[in-house]
């Protein structure tokens, strides 16, 4: 099963759409008839009536786009010594009241370009019983939960894959192709882990993403946000635990008393044209888990803004580092990623994090260089590398790394193979091969005088970036592969 849909994907109930807004209540209402069928059976399950096995389980709704065989020669350009005849495509879906303004968007982009022919039905995917009810079964008996598996699916891990973000069902012409990146079991997984890591809902999440790795830009976004919020730019700023604050200031929750692993922040605006920032702590591992999981909600951009160790003599504390290549030391990818394949810099993503740093440092032209550099980040999973300096000092040197630190590469990697654009924009803190060792008080003056205006140079970024979007020039063709699916 390399698409993640069953060998012959049947559809049950199908019908012909007529556009994109139709399609998307249709898929919801399917969707929502299917939960409530699992949780009828659930509630009978626990009341100890008696349930049928061989049929009446909830099962994921379902698109198919078909496109004419005159149109099927723009959909694929993969040599496979073919006739070009009528192309199928189909995904199962989940969560469509969530995700509904991107299948209108992707649907209608389809539906005008191939002029496809679009079906909603049923599939034959059964949704397990923790994606569709969370915490039901937090409250059975021991004998319950042995009972459970004979009733209820539980998650299918053979189809929670990333096989087609990979490319790995790019020859299988078996069945239809992939329309979207992921499947919809896929898909739950991730929601829930997004729930788990940041403690904040899907819903909140804004398609324009900033990643850190220190606490203090947290605390300056917070501010910020407030005040967006407060003036009537923004409507909700969302905090960990639900905590929400609107227009008259107040929050909805006193603040949570245990942070997650990755505390998520949203500032919320109409549209869905807001900002997310994700501290994601330090480390590759913290930044491959986050953007996993991220990516299935198909966000417009990820930046990582943070801090990195500087490797030039001419650098000083506080300047700025875009990088234009990465050096993958981090390793956490390199099994579905491997680290010869380059990842290339998107000119959209670098051209807005150049401008907004000379809007908000007031610098240009030559002044401006003296304080930005570009070149080669270096991203290493190994926090103590000083300890290896003398092994590494080859590495650098032939890599003409400007910088190095612990997440940018592996969110470059993430960005490139989930074909989300993404860019890095770090800032120096230290420079231990020069002398100087990150120490408290040093880093303590340095935070206080730096943090504010990185910031706010990663949120201008986005601000030019959502201008790049509404003209539809964001989405860059070198993210994309042959024969991709259909959906963004």
């Amino acid at each position: 099963m390399p698409h993640g849909l069953p060998d012959e994907l049947e559809i049950d109930r199908a019908e012909v759409m007529n556009g994109a807004e139709a399609a998307a209540d249709r898929l919801t209402a399917l969707y929502e008839e299917q939960v409530e069928i699992i949780r009828e059976r659930f509630d009978a399950f626990v009341a100890g009536r008696a349930i049928e096995q061989a049929k009446g389980y909830g099962v994921y709704p379902c698109i198919h786009a078909r496109i004419s065989a005159e149109k099927s020669t723009l959909t694929s350009s993969l040599a496979l010594g073919q006739v070009a005849s009528e192309h199928a495509f189909a995904t199962a879906v989940t969560h469509p009241r969530l995700f509904r303004s991107y299948f209108i968007r992707q649907l209608s982009k389809v539906i005008d370009t191939y002029g496809a022919e679009i079906t909603v039905g049923l599939s034959n995917r059964p949704i397990p019983l923790p994606f569709a009810m969370e915490a039901a079964t937090a409250n059975l008996t021991e004998e319950q939960r042995d009972a459970l598996q004979r009733h209820f699916f539980t998650p299918d891990l053979v189809s929670t894959n990333d096989d087609i973000v990979d490319g790995k069902a790019i020859l299988d012409r078996s069945g239809p192709l992939p329309l979207s990146m992921f499947t919809a079991e896929r898909t739950d997984y991730s929601l829930n882990r997004i729930r788990h890591y940041t403690a904040t809902d899907p819903e909140h999440f804004q398609p324009f993403v900033l990643l850190t790795n220190y606490q203090r830009y947290v605390d300056e976004f917070v501010i910020w946000a407030k005040e967006e919020v407060s003036a009537g730019r923004a409507e909700l700023l969302v905090e960990p635990g639900g905590r929400v604050t609107g227009a008259d200031g107040e929050p909805s929750a006193p603040p949570a008393p245990k942070l997650p692993q990755m505390p998520a922040y949203h500032l919320v605006r109409k549209g869905q044209r807001g900002v997310t920032l994700v501290n994601i702590g330090v480390g590759p591992s913290n930044a491959k888990t986050i953007t996993d999981h991220l990516a299935v909600l198909r966000p417009h951009v990820w930046l990582m803004i943070g801090h990195c160790g500087g490797l030039r003599r001419t650098q000083r504390l506080g300047d700025y580092v875009l990088a234009h290549a990465y050096l993958r030391e981090d390793r956490v990818l390199d099994h579905a990623l491997p680290p010869s394949i380059p990842l290339p810099t998107l000119a959209e993503v670098q051209l807005a994090l150049s401008q907004a740093v000379s809007d908000e440092t007031g610098l240009s032209g030559a002044e401006l260089k003296q304080h930005l550099r570009t070149g080669t980040v270096v991203t290493t999973d190994d926090r103590n590398w000083e300890l290896r300096f003398e092994e590494l000092a080859v590495l650098l040197n032939q890599s003409r790394a400007i910088a190095i630190d612990m997440e940018s590469a592996t969110v470059a990697a993430a960005g490139y193979r989930y074909r989300v654009p993404y860019g890095t924009l770090l800032c120096v803190s230290d420079r231990p091969i020069h002398g100087e060792i990150k120490l408290p008080g040093m880093a303590n003056a340095f935070y206080q005088a730096r943090v504010g205006q990185h910031l706010k140079i990663g949120l201008r970024t986005l601000e030019l970036l959502r201008s790049e979007a509404d003209k539809g020039s964001l989405h860059s063709r070198k993210l994309r592969s042959f024969d991709e699916p259909l959906f963004r």
